[in-house]
């Protein structure tokens, strides 16, 4: 979560920490000419979203849904850690009814559309699951830097017709596909209509996300430990 600093009563403003690299949605759009963000970190920083997530809805004595999950609304610092702000639309929900099968009952559907849950939206009956479908749209986004009208069903046609690498976005060049497309198939999950299909996020998700995260990490610690070695041997030194 972004760090909160404090507060202006004056103004009525928070003041939050700053995030340096922007937001998720900026740099998947490399707005400002920002660099590519690597497959590896894709992955890394769709487990930080997740467990993030999962933090927000074990929080006691009741559960937090965050209810408007969106690139725009990650951030990521000068590290690369990515942290979840603008929390403005969460609601609290009593423990009777924060799991997946009861449903705590809203008189209108809050969010942004396109990541607001289906059945949520439909019926007002809000649950952590409502989390998990915005979850699996942000995370086909991360994938594919697409907009995410429609991007479930576009994906799922992808992988049905054999062409799921070109939904991938383009300027990541080296996709480890087999892995990728794991990603793909559980974010598909977690953007399922009905909640009932949607993944556990601590049971399911994230433990999924942290392989494919060491994987990135195995990945990268190859690549240069590849490089080192590959790097031709300095020139001896001659007589001072």
């Amino acid at each position: 979560m972004v760090l909160l600093l404090g507060a202006c009563q004056e103004y009525g403003c928070l003041v939050y920490e700053y995030m340096d690299n922007g937001s998720l949605e900026d740099r998947l759009l490399r707005k400002q000419n920002s660099p590519p963000i690597p497959w590896q970190n894709r992955f890394e920083i769709a487990f930080e979203i997740a467990t993030a997530l999962l933090f927000l809805h074990q929080t006691k004595p009741e559960a937090i849904v965050h209810r408007d999950l969106k690139p725009a609304n990650i951030l990521i610092d000068k590290n690369f850690v990515s942290k979840i702000s603008d929390v403005g639309l969460s609601r609290l929900v009593p423990p009777c009814v924060a799991d997946s099968v009861t449903q705590y009952h809203m008189t209108s559907a809050a969010g942004t559309l396109s990541y607001i849950d289906p059945e949520y939206q439909q019926s007002g009956k809000l649950t952590t699951k409502s989390d998990i479908y915005s979850l699996g749209i942000v995370f086909l986004q991360i994938i594919t830097a697409k907009p995410p009208m429609g991007l479930s069903h576009q994906v799922k046609r992808a992988i049905e017709n054999g062409t799921f690498s070109d939904m991938l976005d383009p300027v990541v060049t080296d996709w480890p596909i087999d892995e990728v497309l794991v990603f793909a198939k559980l974010a598909l999950r977690c953007a399922e209509l009905c909640k009932k299909d949607r993944p556990d996020l601590a049971l399911e998700v994230i433990p999924e996300l942290n392989r494919l995260k060491e994987f990135g990490f195995k990945s990268q610690k190859y690549e240069r430990n590849r490089s080192h070695a590959l790097r031709p041997p300095a020139p001896p030194r001659g007589p001072l």
